[in-house]
């Protein structure tokens, strides 16, 4: 009984796929008359209710064939491939047919036609709207994102300035300091030489004067009257030390009558004092310092 009811419904679908095909042949037949422009719309709109009548008779048989019964389960495997053949009929059915025109009528297509161009016509302006705001906000952005890079290669070009300037017064600053430093190291140097040649004077006048005339007998071994030209002990070690820090290559001074002998021989006997090893007149200042 269930396979006699799925014939019945693949037979309804077959009719109402058949029943469909004739009512759009009917079509041109319908307008095949000669419409005024003016009832073009109208005549459209009643084509589109028949259309629609077919469609609701075509749904309300199959929601009849829905509200049945399910067969029982030994049936459904029957049933499902009775729909199958149904649905593959209906498919080949609709692969075969070829799209067809609501209306064949000229004079109604132009007007849908107008009407459909002046849809996409108000569409597109739609979206030309929307594109040439959207390129003017993008114009302005542009313009503001320019400017503040102008702005920011601006500022980049300061700060760089004031790098180069603050490098040059830390430069500069520097030297002044270091300059100032050195010049105040020398000054205290010179302060400090200064007050230890006034003292090695102040020692060696008090301890080791130029002989006079009118000396002992221990002095007078020497020289019964000393030369005036006798230089004082200070005097000596001056003209060594001079010697030794302009020309350290060259340092021996050459003896003459104005060293006194004893002082001399003292300067000697200390270490102070050097003779040349092939030349005894020439004496030099030991090099202390080296």
């Amino acid at each position: 009984m269930s396979a006699e009811r799925a014939q019945e419904r693949a037979g309804c679908i077959e009719a109402e796929a058949a029943g469909g095909g004739a009512a759009a042949e009917k079509l041109p037949e319908i307008m095949n008359d000669s419409v005024c422009p003016v009832d073009a719309k109208e005549e459209l709109l009643r084509e589109c209710e028949n259309i629609w009548k077919e469609m609701e008779k075509c749904q309300s048989t199959l929601t009849l064939l829905t509200a049945e019964t399910m067969p029982d389960s030994d049936a459904k495997v029957s049933l499902l491939l009775t729909r199958m053949q149904a649905l593959r009929a209906e498919y080949y059915q609709w692969q075969k047919r070829n799209p067809e025109l609501i209306s064949t009528n000229p004079e109604v297509l132009l007007l849908l036609g107008e009407e459909e161009l002046q849809r996409i016509k108000k569409e597109l302006e739609i979206v030309l709207s929307a594109v040439l705001s959207k390129n003017e906000k993008l114009k302005e952005d542009l313009k503001r994102e320019q400017q503040w890079h102008d702005e920011q290669e601006q500022i980049l070009y300061t700060f760089k300035e004031v790098e180069e300037e603050m490098k040059k017064e830390a430069v500069t600053d520097s030297e002044k300091r270091v300059f100032q430093e050195l010049k105040k190291q020398m000054s205290e140097l010179k302060e400090y030489k200064k007050k230890l040649m006034n003292a090695l004077g102040e020692f060696l006048e008090e301890h080791f004067p130029l002989p006079e005339k009118n000396g002992n007998a221990k002095k007078k071994k020497y020289s019964e009257e000393p030369s005036e030209q006798l230089i004082t002990m200070h005097e000596i070690l001056e003209v060594l030390l001079n010697k030794l820090i302009c020309t350290p290559h060259e340092p021996y001074v050459t003896v003459d009558d104005s060293f006194w002998p004893p002082y001399l021989e003292l300067l000697l006997r200390s270490g102070i004092v050097l003779r040349h090893p092939e030349d005894p007149n020439r004496i030099r200042l030991e090099a202390f310092h080296e």
